[in-house]
C-alpha cells in the first residue's frame, strides 16, 4: 500500500454528498465541533490531513507501519475530538502531535533502520524511503547515523521542523512542551547532526536541504 487508507474514521454510515463538503468548506476546528453532532464530517478533516500524516509517518518509519501510524491517528483523534480546543482553528499540530506519540512507540524500529542506512546504505523497514524522489534526505547515510544518535525528544522536534514543516509554536503545541523547551532541542539537534557531518563530503548538500527548514 503507497497510501493513505482508504478506511475513514466516522463514516461507516456516511452519506457523503453535501455534508461531507460542508465539513471541507469549514476550518479545522469548525469541523471538529460540528462532528460531534454529524460524525460523518470528520471525513472532511481526514481528506484535508491524511496524506501529510502518512507521508510524515513513512519517512520515519517506513510504508508499511504509515499505514498503521495514520489510520490509528485519525481513530485516536476522532474518539477524542470532544476534547479538541477549538480556539486552534488548524489541527494539524494537534494530528502530527498524536502520529509523533505513536511513532513514538516504534522508536527501537527507527533508529534500527537509520543504523543500517548508516552502516549499509539500506535496510528493509527503511527500503521505502529510497523509492520516493522527496525523500533523498532520508537516504543519506551520515545523516541517518546522525539522527539515529539524537534523544527520542531532539529527534520529534527536529524533524517536526524539517520534515512536517511545523512552526516552533506548533511544534510546541504538538508534543504538549514549552516553547523555550522546542528551541533548546532543536538547538541541540542542529548541533549534534552539524557535529556528526562535520567531517562528511555530503555535509554541504545535506545542510543544505535540512537549513530551510530549521531557521524558518
Amino acid at each position: 500500500m503507497t497510501g493513505p487508507p482508504p478506511a475513514r474514521p466516522g463514516t461507516e454510515h456516511a452519506g457523503g454528498g453535501e455534508g461531507e463538503g460542508e465539513g471541507r468548506a469549514g476550518d479545522d476546528a469548525d469541523v471538529i465541533a460540528r462532528s460531534l453532532d454529524e460524525p460523518e464530517l470528520f471525513a472532511g478533516l481526514y481528506d484535508r490531513h491524511a496524506p501529510d500524516i502518512h507521508r510524515y509517518a513513512a519517512r520515519r518509519l517506513g510504508e508499511g507501519a504509515a499505514d498503521d501510524i495514520t489510520a490509528e491517528t485519525f481513530l485516536i483523534a476522532f474518539r477524542t475530538r470532544d476534547r479538541y480546543d477549538t480556539a486552534r482553528r488548524l489541527a494539524r499540530p494537534w494530528l502530527y502531535g498524536i502520529a509523533a506519540n505513536l511513532i513514538g512507540k516504534h522508536r527501537r524500529t527507527e533508529v534500527r533502520a537509520l543504523k543500517a542506512l548508516a552502516r549499509t546504505g539500506h535496510d528493509p523497514v527503511a527500503a521505502s524511503w529510497s523509492e520516493r524522489s522527496d525523500d533523498r534526505l532520508a537516504v543519506r547515510a551520515p545523516l541517518a547515523g546522525a539522527l539515529a544518535s539524537l534523544s527520542p525528544g531532539d529527534r520529534h522536534v527536529l524533524l517536526l521542523v524539517a520534515w512536517a514543516d511545523l512552526g516552533y509554536q506548533e511544534v510546541a503545541d504538538a508534543l504538549r512542551i514549552p516553547l523555550g523547551t522546542v528551541r533548546s532541542r532543536l538547538n541541540r539537534a542542529r548541533r549534534k547532526v552539524r557535529e556528526s557531518l562535520t567531517t562528511d563530503p555530503a555535509f554541504t548538500s545535506a545542510e543544505q536541504e535540512l537549513t530551510p527548514s530549521w531557521t524558518k
